[in-house]
C-alpha cells in the first residue's frame, strides 16, 4: 500500500543489512516513525507496546525476533527461549503461535549453524505469503462487495460499509484482512463509503483506519463506536466486515472489544457480518469461544486517559476520569458463529460453523481439524 503516494509494507527488510524496520503505530496518524528492529529484546518490546499489533503482523514479526535471537545463539535453549518470550507478548492473537511453531519446525531439523539462516528464510517467506494470502482474502470479499452493490436500489449511493478497529494492512504485512476487499473495490471503481469506528480504548479506528484510508482516498467517515446501532436502524449501513485475532473451529471469532455489539446490530436489522481472516488465525484446536479463548487484558490507564496532540504540537496524556477510577480493559471480545454470516478467507467464503470450518479443513487436505493429511 501506499504512504504519501510511496509504496510502503508495514515491516520492511532493510536492504543489505539482515534487520527491519516498523512503522511505529503508536504514533500514528500525528507522526510518521520507522523504527529498526535488530534484536530479540527489540522485538519483544515492540510487540507488547503494540508498536506493531495487528495478528497477521505480529506473527511475521515474531518470526524476525527468532532469527535475531538464533543469530545470537543457535543453541537449543535460545530456540526454547525465544519461543517462550515471543508467546507471552500477546495473548489472544493465535497468528503469533502459528508462525512460531513454523519457525521452530524448520529450525530444530536443522544444526545449529545453520539455524539462523532458516529462520530468516522462513520469515520472509512468512511475509511474502501474508501479501498473497491477503490479496485473495481481497479478491472473495470483493465478490460479496460487488453483489451487495447490486443489490442495492439504483441511484442509492455508494455501497455503505461498517468496519471496526483496524484490519487494513497496519495489521498486516500489506493489503490487510477486513479492508483488503473495500481496496480492491475502491481501485476496481466500485463506489463505496467505510463507516470507520473509533474503537475504544486505544482508537484504533480514529488513528489507524482513517489514516490509511485517507492515504488510499478511499470516501470514509469516523464515528463514535455507540453509534452502529442507529447508523444500522436508519438503513445508513450495506453490512459490517471485521478481521479477527483467533477463530475456533466451529466460526466463533475473537476480535477487538466492541466487534460483538456490532454483529448484534447487524443481526438485528438483517445486515451481511462478514469476519475477514487468514486461515492461519483458525484454532483448530478451540470449538468454544466463549469458554477456551483467551482475553488480554491491558491497563485500565488506556481507559482512563486519553493520548493526543496538544495545541502547541506536543503530543500529551490527559486524565478523563475522577482520580482514582478503576477500569477493566478487555481488549477483545468473541462473536458468536451463529451471528456471523461467513468467514472470507484466502480459499474462499464459507460458512460459520463446524460444518462450514469442516469444508475448509477439506479443502486444506485436512482429515479433521488439526489433523495434516499424510
Amino acid at each position: 500500500m501506499k504512504i504519501q503516494g510511496v509504496s510502503h509494507r508495514s515491516i520492511e527488510i532493510i536492504p543489505g543489512r539482515k534487520t527491519v524496520r516498523i512503522l511505529d503505530q503508536t504514533v500514528l496518524p500525528h507522526a510518521l516513525e520507522w523504527r529498526e528492529l535488530a534484536g530479540l529484546a527489540d522485538v519483544v518490546e515492540a510487540i507488547k507496546t503494540m508498536r506493531v499489533r495487528g495478528a497477521p503482523l505480529i506473527g511475521a514479526t515474531a518470526a524476525f525476533g527468532c532469527f535475531f535471537a538464533l543469530r545470537d545463539d543457535p543453541g537449543d535453549d535460545m530456540v526454547a527461549r525465544a519461543y517462550t518470550e515471543l508467546l507471552a507478548t500477546r495473548p489472544t492473537a493465535v497468528n503469533l503461535r502459528w508462525a512460531l511453531d513454523r519457525i521452530r519446525r524448520v529450525v530444530v531439523s536443522q544444526p545449529p549453524g545453520a539455524r539462523a539462516e532458516a529462520a530468516w528464510a522462513e520469515a520472509g517467506a512468512i511475509s511474502e505469503e501474508d501479501v498473497r494470502t491477503n490479496q485473495a482474502i481481497g479478491a472473495h470479499g470483493l465478490a460479496l462487495l460487488r453483489g451487495a452493490a447490486r443489490r442495492k436500489a439504483p441511484g442509492s449511493g455508494p455501497l455503505q460499509i461498517m468496519t471496526h478497529c483496524n484490519a487494513g494492512w497496519l495489521g498486516c504485512v500489506d493489503w490487510g484482512t477486513a479492508l483488503a476487499p473495500i481496496y480492491q473495490a475502491h481501485d476496481a471503481g466500485l463506489e463505496v463509503h467505510v463507516w470507520v469506528s473509533e474503537t475504544r480504548p486505544r482508537g484504533q479506528g480514529a488513528s489507524l483506519t482513517a489514516w490509511e484510508l485517507g492515504q488510499h482516498n478511499v470516501p470514509h467517515t469516523l464515528v463514535v463506536d455507540n453509534e452502529a446501532g442507529h447508523l444500522a436502524q436508519r438503513g445508513l449501513v450495506d453490512l459490517m466486515i471485521v478481521g479477527a485475532d483467533r477463530v475456533t473451529a466451529r466460526g466463533d471469532a475473537a476480535n477487538k472489544i466492541g466487534t460483538y455489539l456490532k454483529a448484534l446490530a447487524a443481526r438485528a436489522h438483517h445486515l451481511p457480518f462478514y469476519v475477514a481472516l487468514p486461515v492461519s488465525t483458525i484454532d483448530w484446536t478451540m470449538t468454544d469461544g466463549i469458554r477456551d479463548i483467551p482475553i488480554e487484558q491491558r491497563s485500565g490507564r488506556e481507559v482512563t486517559h486519553v493520548a493526543g496532540i496538544a495545541g502547541d504540537g506536543r503530543r500529551e496524556e490527559v486524565l478523563i476520569t475522577p482520580a482514582g477510577t478503576v477500569a477493566r480493559n478487555d481488549a477483545f471480545d468473541v462473536t458468536p458463529a451463529e451471528v456471523i454470516t461467513g468467514l472470507v478467507t484466502e480459499h474462499g467464503v464459507f460458512e460459520a460453523s463446524a460444518a462450514g470450518l469442516g469444508q475448509l479443513a477439506e479443502a486444506l487436505g485436512r482429515t479433521r481439524p488439526g489433523t495434516a493429511t499424510t
